[in-house]
């Protein structure tokens, strides 16, 4: 097989595993109503098959990026496709809802590895096909953008025509055929650690990972009133993790993260920064809207959902052209006239106060969807540029990781302004509270730089 059709097919099978992460997160929504009923659950409880998958992707993915940078993207990227294919295959026989919270955090590890195993493999396919990695990563956001967007409508007819156990099985076919392709057209992993078990073990930061991993579900935790009565009990222990995850990191002659040169990334730090205040303002529009839409507006839940549908629709055409425009004009001004249009759009979303016209929903969520994609295929690319080649997997997790912070922390915020009531009023708060994010985000992205070789 020629370079260029193995590449094309290669960015194709990781495209398809990383956009698994999206597809599942958004579509398990329309299957709570008959969870509920088939395990007779009460409303908090069947959330847990929600959360349970969020905490675990939120606290794996920088472990799965760690293990890609150290054994190989390939081998982990298959591995994880392999646990999906295994845990979606057993978990239609769950005889308890318990059974079906472990397949779905066994899914959500699975799934973790794949973005972060395709963000250390880019160089070498972009390198294969003698292009620019913006193209396949465009791609592989492409697929995470349309995941997300036909997860509703793909989980609705699944779980009207089968029943909730289809929302697992269509997941084996998917991942099975993610890990052949891969398999068959992806470069090899080049020479990575090796020695025996203890020395790995010893190498690994054991204690480092679990303050880490601990940290974030704890904190994941709190900030979604997991246990409610215990969110502080729960953010204070997070606190008390990140402590000593500090001290054991910088005392640690292999850190699983290393703080130090983190800290010296100024450039990496942005990317972060800024895309965990842009994912805040997104999500507020993506899980706040849908609300004001239902209950002040008076729509059906069915009509939402296609109302909501030209935001990502936009999405994924926004990206192809924001690849081109990264290429010809630079992450920096592609980035800066992202937050720039993602500004005029929450600055749009006022116009909701006033009227809830389907032409003019329709227009804003559209609007919306342009800086979705150019600002996130510009930080996915200014990561790129941003992070060493030997830390790619990490900061890939990392990066992953600051977009279910920015979603939580906007779903935190929507809970207290819809608290009192979900009218007009309160939605042109949290527009006001939209835009000052937007002026945060504007200012990262013009801080940004592109990390120079061998400096920062």
């Amino acid at each position: 097989m020629s370079n260029s059709p193995r590449t094309g097919l290669a960015v194709a099978g990781l495209s398809l595993g990383t956009s698994l992460n999206p597809l599942n997160s958004s579509m398990i929504a329309v299957a709570l109503v008959v969870l509920r009923e088939d395990f007779r659950l009460d409303v908090a409880t069947v959330t847990w098959v929600i959360t349970a998958f969020y905490i675990t992707s939120a606290a794996g993915q920088p472990l799965m990026g760690r293990l890609a940078d150290r054994f190989g993207p390939r081998r982990l990227f298959m591995l994880g496709m392999a646990l999906v294919a295994v845990s979606c295959a057993l978990a239609p026989f769950s005889p308890n809802f318990v059974f079906v919270c472990v397949a779905r955090a066994l899914m959500a590890l699975g799934t973790a590895t794949a973005y972060p195993s395709a963000v250390v493999m880019v160089g070498a396919l972009a390198k294969q096909a003698n292009t620019t990695s913006t193209r396949p990563l465009g791609r592989i956001q492409m697929a995470n953008t349309s995941g997300a967007a036909v997860g509703p409508v793909v989980g609705g007819l699944l779980v009207s025509l089968v029943g909730w156990e289809a929302l697992f099985v269509i997941n084996v076919p998917l991942a099975l055929a993610a890990l052949l392709i891969v398999r068959r057209s992806a470069p090899a992993d080049q020479a990575r650690e090796r020695g025996s078990v203890a020395v790995l073990l010893r190498d690994s930061d054991i204690p480092g990972i679990l303050a880490f991993v601990g940290g974030m579900v704890l904190l994941l935790m709190g900030l979604l009133d997991a246990l409610p009565g215990f969110r502080w009990w729960l953010l204070g222990g997070a606190m008390l993790l990140a402590v000593l995850f500090a001290w054991r990191e910088l005392s640690f002659k292999r850190p699983f993260l290393d703080l130090r040169l983190l800290g010296r990334n100024r450039p990496l730090l942005l990317v972060y920064l800024g895309f965990t205040v842009f994912s805040g303002v997104y999500y507020f529009a993506f899980f706040g809207l849908p609300q004001l839409l239902q209950e002040a507006g008076g729509y059906d839940p069915g009509l939402v959902g296609l109302l909501m549908l030209p935001l990502a629709a936009m999405s994924v055409v926004i990206t192809p052209l924001a690849v081109r425009a990264i290429d010809r004009f630079g992450v920096r001004r592609v980035l800066i006239a992202g937050v720039v249009v993602l500004t005029v759009a929450a600055a749009a979303l006022w116009l909701l106060t006033a009227s809830f016209a389907v032409l003019l929903v329709l227009a804003l969520t559209a609007l919306m969807g342009v800086p979705y994609g150019s600002v996130s295929i510009a930080s996915n690319q200014g990561l790129y540029l941003s992070a060493a080649a030997e830390d790619r997997g990490v900061a890939a997790g990392i990066f992953q990781t600051c977009r279910y912070v920015g979603a939580i922390g906007a779903t935190v915020m929507i809970g207290i302004f819809y608290g009192s009531g979900v009218n007009q009023e309160n939605w042109g708060r949290m527009v006001l509270v939209m835009l000052g994010l937007c002026a945060v985000t504007f200012v990262v992205s013009l801080l940004w730089r592109e990390r120079r070789e061998g400096g920062f």
